[in-house]
């Protein structure tokens, strides 16, 4: 019996001695509270638009005018250019005169001179009527759109006027022209597009 109780003492050793030896579970800390956000400073209002008074909103539709005026211009006295003895209005030739259309019928006082160019090949009398002919035919096709032929005027200078004097293709091209003038009137009537 000794023997039986020195057993279950050692079983009962070995149990506690277990137990000791076995780990507790670790148990988290606890978070270590954080302080509340700082409460973020509200962004500055946006400046203030300065409201337009009258005053302002004239000067802006004085500049817009202004600007609509120029456009007008820089369209009625943009160059044509023709093909090499050719007086027939090119694709190209259309446009810049269906951009003239506008301008002309919104002010009827405006007149202008469309002077015909060549380059220098030719004899001097072919030049000059060859730049008769471009003249007439970009004086036509305006007309032809409801502007008063009497407010256009039709010159040939011929060769005497080139705007190159090299003997080369990209040069001869650019005398082959038609040039506008305004030697009447002023743009007063424009379309301006609000903002």
């Amino acid at each position: 019996m000794h023997r039986a109780s020195r057993a279950v003492s050692l079983s009962v050793i070995a149990l506690v001695a277990l137990g000791a030896c076995k780990k507790k579970p670790e148990v988290a800390p606890a978070p270590a509270e954080q302080p509340a956000p700082a409460p973020q400073p509200a962004p500055p209002p946006a400046p203030a638009q300065p409201t337009c008074d009258a005053a302002c909103v004239e000067a802006r539709n004085n500049a817009a005018k202004a600007e609509a005026i120029r456009a007008a211009t820089a369209a009625l006295t943009a160059t044509i250019y023709f093909d090499l003895d050719r007086s027939d209005i090119t694709d190209d030739s259309r446009a810049k005169l269906d951009a003239k259309v506008p301008v002309l019928t919104q002010n009827t006082a405006v007149r202008i001179r469309i002077a015909g160019h060549t380059d220098s090949r030719g004899s001097d009398e072919y030049n000059l009527a060859l730049g008769q002919r471009r003249a007439a035919a970009a004086k036509r096709y305006l007309t032809d759109r409801g502007i008063d032929g009497s407010r256009i005027e039709i010159v040939s200078f011929g060769e005497e006027r080139p705007t190159c004097t090299d003997e080369s293709e990209g040069c001869w091209s650019r005398n082959r022209r038609d040039e506008f003038e305004i030697t009447g009137g002023q743009i007063t009537a424009v379309q301006t597009t609000s903002r």
